[in-house]
């Protein structure tokens, strides 16, 4: 028999390490060592062969010889569909190993600044030393950091949807690569770590990463419950305890007479989703999906808290005479004895001293039956968090220090964070569906296309008389539109008042779109008599709408009916800000520079009116879309526009990145509230007139270019379809959403999700940068050179910009996209691509010219280094994707073996470059 050669480790020669980052280099060694082996053994010597001959001719033509990519390109024509899913697919597994490897760093790194008692940068000890270094005192530290608040929403995501098996399997492999960090294992428990990682690795390569149905939205909820129930439900709580150790790190530890506590009146993070209550452009979503989502919640959310009581009463086992139990413990026990006699009889004679442990088995049975609707469970989480204070404090007075009450005191603050519900439950919908219902309802065809003020007019007719009773009867559509409110109210009434948050109107153009909300959900029949409880939250998407946010925000306070509805609510109101969507109207600088204002407008309008505003802010995963460090974001944010809340969406692969490892997630919610209190303290940054003038400028010239090309450019949407796969995304079923509003195939009906996906796949990224070099320039026209270096060096909305921007440039390769377009595109394509050419080198030489630097990336070592490290991996699936695309459109079969090949290679780019919508 024959032994096989030793897998070549992948090539990592050309990429710099710093000497910090070499067990990284050791960890990609290792990853693409064992991935080679399991595709020789799971796919055969040839496949092997042929997966290492596409890698170095890809490094080849990376290198500059000028045969290699001929070569590629022969080597990747004409493969049998199944050859070509296996070699996607090893290309994919690779990205997947070195994307948990990246991640597993990150944690490597955070221990070392533990072990070596350092501060790391983004730690909520960090932000404690740089609010000392403001003046604050320990007093004033820890009462800012206890009004902070971050309330992550999670969203599903129609280009992201990895099964939960194979989170579960990443997750198992980056336990064992943290496992390896332990210096005292031995060569056996070496070799076991490393064949479970090859196990993991080969049953993932096994798995049929995307069933051929299309999820359900129960499916996706199950999605965003993997990280809520197994990662975030476990460190929240642990932020409390990181807030207690950063101010005890920075001001030494409190006294008895420090009456400053890490607790505050609310908990400092609460999640919400979207995903169940989310019915813009999903049909299949909707009344039944609403409550089944939150009774969904509060199954998991329970089963958890069971869980935990189940462990700390075999943990809590004092029994000795000398152990003293409080009064109001004991009575406790009475009270759930009496309340389950059978349970408390069936409890073994052996432990009926171990009052803890009794405690709180009967406490655990009442959340059992809390989850049934049983009248003995309890009617909310006071109730229980109730008790679990009563245990807290008789272990404290009981000199239980060291004897379960950190463990106690961790239940009672995921208690006190996740409740009944475990995230809150939005509703969203668009405001056009709602005129068309209106329509329906008041039997007025014309009433979408009546003027705004027009329908205001009416609707405070209709507001005034009863609502619940006025009108024509409802159709299928009207009745599906008020059946999701009486679902609403439903909820609140069976799960708990928070556990549904606000009705999220899509593309709001006026109070006209908000009155229509209250009116359809007194129409079904909530509150006719009384305070409405619902919150209504505008969400301003385009760039016109996000231009005219503040006297939109103005008329919505003074309507006589919206303005005591919102009184009644507290005095409170949330505004949405959407990124994606401005990003797609206007081109990425012209989105950012309208948000940029529209916050400042909103804030200076509650401020002079005394309104507690909250924005909560719609980013997406891409620089494109409002992705990018949450902390920068902020950093650039209007004073007073944060007010020491963050509510914003998380979607896609941004989840995972953030929330599928542990240490990751805690380290991510410290990053937010350090970021939250840091821009509460922050003084006002100074900028002179004439920047904002040129900014102004920026946006106009960008927005004139973008739009130039992608809406006043009658060839560019056969351009984009022939171009990138969009077709092909369209088909996937990764989501339950379409990826089309409505039923058109236009620019403006296609959501922004796929619209930056399909221009990521062709690695053009088009949406990221374009208009910006056409902006840049103007600015420069304005201010003159010297000037414009100036503003762009020392403003922080322009660093920031210019930092998400130089890392997209970093990532486009427009000659792997002239690929797509001389295979691909049609007549049209070659001027219009020379003209998106033009721009891309404009802007790159705009942004270097700017910024002093020769090369993209340049104080960027790290995120420069995880390009190159890709690039050799990523350039064979381009090629391969641009082979399979022409030949699945002369085939005309939607389905098929050659279909399957091309979402290998979408699945696999997507993984290469960390980047899908």
């Amino acid at each position: 028999m024959t032994t096989p050669e030793p897998t070549p480790a992948p090539d990592l020669r050309s990429v710099s390490f710093a000497e910090k980052d070499e067990p990284l280099r050791d960890d990609v060694r290792l990853l693409g060592e064992i991935v080679g082996d399991v595709v020789r053994e799971q796919a055969g010597e040839d496949r092997f062969a042929e997966v290492e001959a596409a890698r170095r001719a890809a490094i080849r033509r990376r290198e500059g010889d000028d045969h290699a990519a001929a070569g590629l390109q022969i080597e990747l024509s004409g493969l049998a569909p199944a050859v070509a899913s296996e070699l996607a697919r090893a290309f994919s597994v690779y990205f997947q190993a070195v994307n948990l490897a990246e991640r597993v760093h990150r944690i490597r790194r955070g221990l070392a600044y533990l072990i070596e008692g350092d501060v790391q940068e983004g730690s909520l000890a960090a932000t404690t030393a740089k609010l000392a270094g403001r003046g604050l005192d320990r007093e004033q530290a820890c009462r800012l950091l206890a009004e902070c608040r971050v309330v992550p929403v999670f969203t599903a995501h129609p280009t992201e949807a990895t099964r939960r098996i194979i989170l579960e399997k990443q997750r198992r492999i980056a336990d064992r690569l943290l496992e390896r960090l332990n210096p005292a294992r031995t060569p056996r428990e070496e070799r076991n770590l490393l064949a479970r990682i090859r196990s993991e690795l080969t049953t993932a390569w096994q798995t049929e990463e995307y069933p051929g149905q299309r999820p359900r939205v129960a499916d996706e909820a199950e999605h965003v419950l993997f990280y809520l129930a197994d990662v975030l439900y476990g460190v929240s709580p642990v932020l409390t305890e990181a807030k207690e150790e950063a101010l005890d790190r920075v001001y030494g530890e409190a006294g008895a007479a420090d009456t400053g506590a890490p607790d505050g009146p609310a908990p400092p993070v609460r999640f919400a989703s979207w995903v169940g209550g989310d019915m813009d452009g999903n049909p299949n979503v909707g009344p039944d999906t609403i409550l089944a989502t939150l009774a969904r919640h509060r199954e998991v959310v329970l089963e958890l808290y069971r869980g935990d009581l189940r462990s700390l009463a075999r943990r809590l086992s004092q029994s000795r005479p000398e152990v003293p139990f409080s009064e109001a413990l004991r009575t406790l026990r009475a009270e759930l004895e009496s309340r389950f006699p059978q349970v408390a009889g069936g409890i073994s004679p052996r432990h009926t001293n171990m009052t803890y442990r009794v405690t709180l088995q009967l406490v655990a049975e009442r959340v059992k039956a809390t989850g049934s609707d049983d009248t003995l469970g309890y009617d909310g989480p006071e109730g229980l968090l109730a008790d679990l204070r009563t245990v807290e404090e008789s272990l404290e007075a009981g000199g239980g220090r060291h004897a379960g009450l950190h463990e106690v005191r961790r239940l009672r603050r995921r208690v006190e964070i996740f409740k009944f519900h475990l995230a809150a439950l939005d509703l969203r919908q668009d405001a056009r569906e709602h005129r068309d219902v209106l329509a329906e309802l008041l039997d007025d065809p014309t009433w979408p296309e009546r003027s705004a003020d027009d329908r205001v007019r009416r609707l405070h007719e209709l507001l005034a008389d009863n609502p619940a009773a006025a009108g024509s009867a409802p159709t299928d559509g009207s009745r599906r539109a008020l059946d999701a409110f009486r679902a609403m109210a439903e909820g609140r009434r069976r799960f708990g008042r928070e556990s549904v948050g606000p009705f999220i109107i899509s593309m709001t153009r006026g109070v006209d779109d908000v009155l229509a909300v209250l009116y359809l959900a007194r129409r079904a029949g909530l509150a006719p008599d009384g305070d409405l409880p619902l919150d209504v939250v505008p969400l301003l998407e385009t760039v016109p709408d996000l231009q005219r946010a503040g006297p939109i925000f103005e008329q919505l306070l003074d309507d006589p009916v919206y303005g005591p509805h919102m009184g009644a609510r507290g005095g409170r109101q949330t505004v949405m800000v959407g990124y994606s969507d401005s990003s797609k109207d206007g081109g990425l600088f012209s989105s950012r520079w309208s948000l940029h204002e529209a916050e400042a407008a909103l804030a200076a309008v509650a401020e002079e009116r005394g309104i507690a505003l909250t924005i909560f802010h719609g980013r997406g995963g891409t620089v494109s879309r409002g992705g990018g460090k949450v902390e920068n974001a902020l950093r650039t944010a209007p004073p007073s526009s944060v007010n020491l809340l963050l509510r914003l969406t998380e979607q896609g692969e941004v989840i995972d990145t953030k929330y599928g490892l542990p240490s990751i997630a805690l380290r991510e919610l410290e990053r937010m509230m350090g970021a939250v209190a840091l821009h509460h303290t922050a003084p006002p940054e100074t900028v002179p007139e004439g920047w904002t003038d040129a900014a102004a400028c920026i946006a106009r010239a960008s927005r004139d270019a973008y739009r130039a090309l992608v809406y006043d450019t009658p060839e560019f949407p056969d351009f984009f379809r022939g171009v990138t796969p969009i077709d092909v995304i369209e088909r996937m079923t990764i989501g339950s959403r379409p990826a089309a509003r409505r039923s058109g195939h236009g620019i403006e009906d296609l959501r922004a999700i796929p619209w930056v996906f399909a221009w990521t796949q062709n690695r053009i990224i088009l949406p990221g940068w374009y208009g910006l070099g056409t902006g840049l320039a103007a600015a420069v026209d304005r201010l003159g050179e010297p000037e414009a270096v100036r503003m762009t060096r020392s403003w922080s909305f322009l660093q920031v910009l210019l930092d998400d921007v130089e890392m997209v440039l970093a990532k486009s390769d427009l000659d792997i996209g002239a690929r797509y377009v001389e295979r691909l595109g049609g007549p049209a394509a070659a001027s219009l691509f020379a003209r998106v050419r033009a721009e891309f080198e404009r802007t790159v030489e705009w942004v270097l010219r700017l910024r002093g630097t020769s090369e993209l990336l340049d104080g960027e070592p790290v995120l420069r280094r995880s390009i190159r490290l890709r690039n050799p991996y990523v350039d064979p699936l381009s090629f391969l994707q641009v082979d399979l695309l022409a030949r699945w459109r002369d085939d005309a079969r939607p389905e098929g073996p050659l279909a399957d090949a091309l979402l290998e290679t979408v699945q696999g780019i997507a993984r290469g470059l960390k980047n899908t919508g």
